[in-house]
């Protein structure tokens, strides 16, 4: 008789578990699953370099970007990594930085200044938590930069959870960022250039304005990197170089590859050298993939997943 009761207990167990696997709500993201990289192998400080409007394309075209392509013969890289749609500005930055897609933190259009449909989720700073306060909340005495041209950057991160956060004319931004990492020497920075995103809305995505738009940002990476080295913090930095979408004819915001693709970069302490990424990717593996390197717990509300494959170790 008991073993009779044990038996139908162990169904009954088994029947209610099973239940809430498909019925229960998660509480905690499947990324904060995963094991934790080792400290050792962990940069301290990430340096993404955002380019708006740098299409994938134009990369696999040949154009002449010799930093870009040096980063990626010494780091991992791929050139199909998907924005959202609609393939347009504010949604996308806000997907990168947010570990999420539009349904979830609402901002839908290019240039939502808040969300246009309610947040699935807010932090205490009445934001969608983005990877700036993840890290802040983990880390709160991390030194985190966030420098941009397009005045509609300053709505798709949260500020309260940046230290050093600045609008920059265009022929000012490169010496700002510089300066900023000699002397902060910043933990995380995200620097968003406008371009050559103007250059295609106004010539095309494959004119030649726009190609030696992409040359002159080139070489403000090169100016980026060389203040990694001269801050003395190379060994144990991470570069992230990256688009929040390409482009078509003079736009963008449409379903073809060309306004989609995107290319990512990652250089830098325990990265893959000459590795191209062939996973699936999306605009909003950008926020994970740091919190990963960064040992952050990826909130559960991030659709988000970290791009494992680029690591040596992990």
């Amino acid at each position: 008789m008991k073993k009779i009761i044990t038996i139908l207990a162990s169904i009954i167990l088994a029947a209610g578990l099973s239940a809430c696997k498909t019925a229960c709500p998660t509480t905690t993201n499947t990324s904060a699953m995963m094991p934790p990289m080792p400290a050792k192998d962990r940069p301290q400080h990430v340096i993404l370099v955002g380019f708006d409007g740098l299409s994938g394309k134009c990369i696999r075209d040949g154009i002449n970007a010799p930093t870009i392509r040096e980063l990626m013969a010494n780091g991992s890289y791929t050139l199909d990594s998907r924005s959202i749609l609609p393939s347009s500005s504010a949604c996308n930055w806000a997907s990168m930085f947010m570990g999420a897609g539009i349904e979830t933190h609402g901002y839908t259009v290019w240039n939502s200044k808040e969300p246009d449909l309610k947040a699935r989720e807010l932090t205490e700073n009445g934001r969608f938590p983005d990877i700036f306060w993840a890290y802040k909340k983990k880390n709160p005495n991390a030194e985190i930069g966030y420098i941009y041209e397009w005045d509609g950057m300053n709505f798709v991160s949260d500020s309260a959870a940046t230290d050093y956060r600045v609008q920059t004319a265009a022929t000012n931004t490169t010496a700002t960022v510089v300066n900023y990492i000699k002397e902060k020497k910043p933990n995380f920075c995200a620097v968003a250039y406008d371009n050559p995103d103007h250059a295609g809305h106004t010539s095309g995505w494959d004119s030649p304005e726009y190609v030696a738009t992409v040359a002159e940002l080139d070489n403000s990476l090169k100016q980026i990197l060389n203040a990694v080295e001269e801050a003395g913090i190379m060994d144990e930095t991470v570069i992230i170089v990256t688009s929040d979408h390409g482009g078509i004819d003079k736009g963008h915001g449409g379903m073809t590859m060309n306004e989609m693709e995107r290319p990512v970069v990652f250089y830098g302490k325990n990265i893959k050298k000459n590795f191209q990424i062939t996973d699936s990717t999306m605009v909003y593996d950008i926020a994970p993939t740091i919190g990963y390197m960064f040992n952050v717990e990826p909130p559960q509300v991030w659709t988000g997943r970290p791009i494992l494959s680029i690591f040596e170790k992990r």
